[in-house]
């Protein structure tokens, strides 16, 4: 267990500034989580909006939004954002300013399923086809990946107009640019496949036409595996050589996580040791190949913890995910006194997945303020997630087909 000490809340609450010259208020990130709380048609709720509003009182420095969408075709789930030219813009310029209040930032977390969208809603594609248990998606055409730099920087010029402060490129948990990382799911045999420089080549290409779109001064992270945790996928090694890669590009913080969402998987939110920072060895030796900031994100669930990752100089900042889903005000608790750790519920053998609808549904009870009254067991939680995931399809079909 970490030690505590008295000085964890001052090293927590260091300023952050970052390359473009962009400056978070201290180290205390809410990390990307499919919130799942769009109306279904790609637009933000009132429920959303609140939601990100209380991390910003909170007094969390940065809230990054999951999986906002480049492309209706190929959502991770209906209740996702969707960044189009006939966006509901009205409706973004809100939820930006209520998740900026407090001198707070909030940033789109831009992504596309590839072989992992929702198929009631799309017909799958990744870098390679794949046909195994659990997961059947055809290849992208080099057409459509080459279409793919200007869609993330069409994506996030709307963002910048929309009032948000930044954006994340998502290259991590197994979606789309996860993919091309990964050997295992990546078997392409043109300039987009083979070594490791060649299956990070679509998200240089990605990264320059972002930053060519928002100018030097607007802030550009990107997540990425640590590892997959898959055999034959991307492992610590090759992951090292992507941070090297991203050290060259213009990225303004690289974000460290792992694990993947494909069938028979570990789950993302299990870790690589029994307590504290998932990938905290990881962070250690990329911040010997690299002058970028680094956030860890992964198994962060105390204030002893996220102090240490930061002192020890593994990490500049620390995303926190599910400790800011059971408590919004946790960032205020860790800067401003002794304690404050969430205490962690315990299920006995939830179903496979339901933790993580437990943790979407409690997300939309802090967003209607009645999580006081959440007391949903895992699985009736993962019925009413799915439930909600149903009914949206026919919204979604309605606007994107």
């Amino acid at each position: 267990m970490e030690t505590e000490h008295a000085d964890d809340g001052a090293v927590l609450g260091q300023p952050l500034e970052l390359p473009c010259g962009a400056r978070l208020k201290n180290r205390i990130v809410k990390a990307a989580m499919s919130d799942s709380l769009g109306d279904g048609r790609g637009n933000p709720t009132c429920a959303q909006m609140r939601l990100y509003e209380r991390w910003a009182e909170g007094g969390a420095a940065l809230s990054l939004i999951g999986e906002v969408q480049t492309d209706p075709r190929y959502p991770e789930k209906p209740g996702n954002l969707v960044l189009v030219p006939d966006a509901d813009m009205a409706a973004l310029q809100r939820l930006a300013a209520r998740g900026s209040a407090h001198g707070a930032k909030i940033w789109p977390q831009l992504g596309h399923a590839g072989a992992l969208a929702h198929a009631p809603l799309s017909t799958p594609k990744g870098p390679s086809p794949l046909d195994v248990e659990g997961l059947r998606c055809g290849g992208m055409t080099a057409e459509e990946i080459a279409a793919l730099p200007d869609a993330y920087a069409r994506a996030a010029a709307q963002a910048r107009q929309a009032g948000f402060g930044g954006v994340e490129i998502h290259a991590g948990h197994g979606f789309l640019f996860s993919q091309f990382l990964s050997p295992l799911f990546n078997r392409r045999g043109d300039g987009y496949g083979g070594p490791v420089a060649a299956r990070f080549r679509v998200i240089g290409e990605t990264l320059g036409a972002v930053r060519r779109a928002v100018g030097p001064a607007f802030p550009v992270a990107v997540k990425i595996n640590a590892t997959d945790r898959l055999a034959g996928g991307l492992g610590p090694d090759e992951a090292l050589e992507v941070v090297r890669m991203l050290d060259r590009a213009s990225a303004d913080l690289i974000d460290i996580s792992g694990g993947t969402y494909f069938p028979g998987a570990p789950a993302s939110s299990e870790g690589s040791s029994a307590s504290g920072p998932y990938f905290l060895d990881f962070a250690r030796r990329a911040k010997a190949v690299t002058r970028v900031p680094l956030m860890l994100t992964g198994g962060i669930k105390t204030r002893a913890a996220a102090a240490m990752a930061v002192r020890s100089g593994a990490a500049d900042a620390v995303g926190i995910a599910r400790a800011l889903a059971l408590d919004p005000s946790l960032a205020a608790a860790w800067l401003d006194g002794p304690g404050g750790d969430p205490a962690f519920p315990s299920f006995e053998a939830p179903p496979p997945g339901a933790m993580t609808a437990w943790y979407s549904m409690r997300l939309a009870a802090i967003g209607e303020e009645s999580e006081r009254q959440f007391d949903r067991p895992p699985a009736a939680a993962m019925a009413e997630y799915d439930a909600r995931d149903a009914a949206r399809c026919a919204g979604w079909l309605a606007r994107f087909a």
